[in-house]
């Protein structure tokens, strides 16, 4: 996940490196001999790679627009909080200094997605941020675990 700027700078910049890497070695590959087939199977792993690069910068700019995945029973919350942070423009740095703790804490935070964090200490990120998290409570019949209804007996 891309966290900031910097990382999507590089992101970006790493994108068309790894572009220009691939159409190289497939040049090569072709010179060699190699077949369609086995360029593709050669590419594959590669081309994985930078798929998924591509993934992340899309995810962060969809961030930036303020476009935040939902989440359920909280999980998911850790890269919420952070999708938070990048939608409002915020560096870490500002978050840090706004919950009066040292930059390093966020950093190290956001790296571990916030894994463990506690109900009051999300309420105050949530707070130094500006933002309103809203819930929404579906309480699930009475049943099967998952809200499955329990099949009923037959009766005799």
């Amino acid at each position: 996940m891309i966290r900031n700027e910097t990382e999507y700078q590089e992101a970006t910049k790493r994108i068309d490196e790894e572009k220009a890497r691939l159409a190289q070695y497939t040049a090569a590959w072709r010179e060699k001999g190699y077949g369609p087939d086995e360029i593709a199977a050669l590419k594959e792993p590669m081309e994985s790679f930078h798929l998924q690069l591509v993934e992340e910068v899309q995810s962060y700019e969809r961030l930036k627009r303020g476009q935040i995945e939902e989440f359920e029973n909280l999980h998911g919350l850790g890269q919420v909080l952070i999708g938070l942070r990048i939608a409002r423009g915020m560096t870490q740095r500002e978050l840090a200094r706004r919950l009066g703790v040292d930059e390093t804490m966020v950093s190290r935070d956001e790296r571990n997605e916030y894994h463990g964090i506690t109900v009051d200490r999300a309420r105050r990120i949530v707070d130094a941020m500006g933002v309103r998290l809203m819930t929404r409570v579906e309480v699930e019949p009475l049943g099967m675990p998952g809200g499955q209804p329990a099949e009923p007996t037959p009766a005799g």
